[in-house]
């Protein structure tokens, strides 16, 4: 509907002539610009808001809300849609029930694995949902020269997809050493984006002074990658919208929460960036977030706004985020301002869920051309070999953090066997094997990882951050061979091996990292497999998703990639064995 003809039929709502679509009546009104709840009536028509007021005229349908809270749609500022592990439509149908009408998402896993081309699927198969994916253009593709990416986005290609209406600002630009550096290829993708007038997204963990404040001059203004207070708050004085993060792997809620004050909440906002199915369908989405903030002292209407009005005005989506005439009706129903839990889902003015369930028609889309990514030769155990360090030479390890994703660079002495470096359950300590999966060399990086918790067997994955090469931990050489050898025969997913043989396996064909299937069947698969490796002695609450995570080069403090064990500070491949 034009804009000339919401305000038409907005007039008439007030007069009490005209005729709404729906009236949602005695609601209590979330006004997100004056930190306020109002009692009164919302007309909605042609998809917008007409009207909000007491006492409006009669629509072709009524709601009554007796009195519950009436809040915009959700908007995930920064989430990344393949980490559901569900293709976008997949999402939009587990994510609406939870109040999410749009989410801003970064596909550059995807992207890392089919480029360009990948992109666009996530464009098309998101494209005419009751949902609205926005997306941002990927800024690292590959994150690092430290590692073998599926494929390599220029500045040119960058330029061309943030000419959709739909990429709506440059994605997270992770190699903030490039940055730092003045690397002219990642200083051009910033110049394209400032070119298109969209925002620059950052991800800059533990930035702090100097560091922070040439990151910073560049026009990088958000960030999702603080943990704690400090670098939050520091963050936010140097001019950066703080995207406060709870997935499932990193939980910075709680951590950064203080930093939300009544001169801070206006450039404050709540995203998830990796959420698992198990979790979207368990838990919820920013409905859980919500509740998390507000037991943790935040007041509901400054949690709701960091949900809803910060994230439109940050990424200039300047038709929603609000109950207000004019705007998208992408309205939320709730039951309470404690457990935020919707009743009733509106995207734009329609029904879109209710009571749990989606009632929109999401039709699966095609994949075609997203299959057949993982291009792996048939390893042996040749393969896994680590040969032992000089006598009496320590060796680098790997780190896990309990809840987070940043990790620790530890020295540990070697396990020894038949003149080659092995696991030691008994210590913690796991093989880890990082495996070229694009048909790019077949590289393989091996080291030693602590924190995982395995007594025997063997996880592993074709989702692996960013490049998505192929990886594995475990006690066992013969078990991690089961255990790719599962991940290769699915066309890419999770797999845990006991015995010498697979045990479990999740398959996610869409490039490796998505299934078509519904959230459900995809949440209760990843259940099975995170039993199963329970079951050997996993520790972390989302043990893939912590195995995804060590492959990542730009997420401080020791990492393996296909090429070797990396040290991120100084973004060089360094040897197993220490000087």
């Amino acid at each position: 509907m034009s804009d000339a003809a919401t305000r038409r039929r907005g007039d008439a709502a007030v007069r009490g002539d005209g005729r709404a679509d729906l009236v949602i009546r005695n609601a209590r009104v979330l006004d997100v610009f004056t930190d306020a709840w109002r009692p009164g009536d919302v007309a909605v028509g042609g998809g917008r808001i007409l009207a909000v007021g007491a006492g409006l005229a009669a629509g072709a349908e009524t709601l009554e809300a007796g009195g519950r809270p009436l809040v915009p749609g959700f908007i995930d500022g920064h989430v990344h849609i393949e980490s559901t592990m569900l293709t976008p439509e997949g999402l939009a149908a587990a994510a609406l029930p939870h109040g999410t009408t749009a989410v801003v998402s970064d596909p550059h896993e995807v992207a890392n694995v089919l480029g360009v081309p990948g992109v666009r699927y996530m464009l098309a198969a998101s494209a005419g949902l009751p949902f609205d994916a926005f997306f941002t253009a990927p800024s690292c593709v590959p994150a690092t020269a430290l590692e073998t990416a599926g494929a390599r986005l220029d500045a040119a290609e960058v330029a061309a997809l943030l000419a959709d209406p739909r990429v709506i600002a440059l994605g997270e630009v992770m190699n903030y050493p490039a940055v730092l550096a003045g690397e002219a290829g990642v200083l051009a993708k910033i110049a394209a984006a400032q070119a298109a007038g969209k925002p620059v997204d950052g991800h800059a963990p533990g930035l702090r002074g100097e560091t922070l404040q040439r990151y910073v001059a560049r026009g990088i203004d958000s960030d999702h990658e603080a943990t704690e207070l400090p670098e939050a708050e520091e963050k936010l004085a140097a001019g950066m919208f703080l995207m406060l993060r709870e997935g499932s792997q990193a939980k910075n809620l709680k951590a950064l929460l203080p930093a939300v004050t009544a001169a801070t909440r206006h450039r404050c906002l709540l995203v998830t960036d990796d959420l698992e199915p198990t979790d979207l369908v368990g838990r919820g989405h920013l409905d859980a977030v919500l509740a998390e903030a507000v037991a943790g002292g935040l007041p509901a209407t400054w949690a709701l706004a960091m949900a809803t009005w910060n994230a439109a005005q940050r990424f200039r989506l300047w038709d929603r985020g609000a109950v207000a005439p004019g705007l998208r009706a992408d309205l939320v129903l709730l039951e309470d301002d404690r457990s935020f839990r919707p009743t009733h889902v509106f995207k734009d003015g329609r029904l879109a869920a209710r009571g749990g369930r989606v009632c929109a028609d999401i039709a699966r889309r095609p994949d075609a051309g997203t299959r057949e990514t993982v291009r792996v030769r048939v390893l042996t155990g040749e393969a896994l070999r680590l040969p032992a360090p000089a006598a009496g030479r320590r060796v680098r390890a790997i780190g896990l953090l309990p809840d987070q994703i940043v990790t620790e660079a530890l020295a540990v002495d070697p396990a020894l066997r038949d003149g080659q470096v092995v696991a030691d359950p008994g210590r913690d300590l796991l093989k880890l094997a990082v495996v070229e999966r694009h048909g790019k060399g077949g590289g393989i990086g091996l080291g030693l990882v602590r924190g995982l918790g395995l007594r025997a067997g063997a996880l592993a994955s074709s989702v692996a951050h960013d490049s998505h090469n192929l990886i594995a931990a475990g006690v066992e050489d013969r078990d991690l061979l089961a255990a790719l050898a599962a991940v290769r025969a699915a066309g890419g997913g999770l797999a845990v091996a006991a015995g010498g043989r697979a045990v479990a396996t999740l398959a996610l064909p869409v490039a490796g990292l998505m299934s078509a299937e519904p959230a459900a069947a995809v949440a209760e698969g990843l259940a099975r497999v995170t039993a199963d490796a329970r079951e050997l002695g996993a520790l972390p609450a989302h043990p893939f998703m912590a195995l995804s995570f060590l492959a990542l080069p730009v997420i401080p403090a020791l990492r393996l990639t296909d090429r070797g064990l990396v040290d991120v500070a100084g973004q060089r491949i360094v040897p197993l064995e220490l000087p």
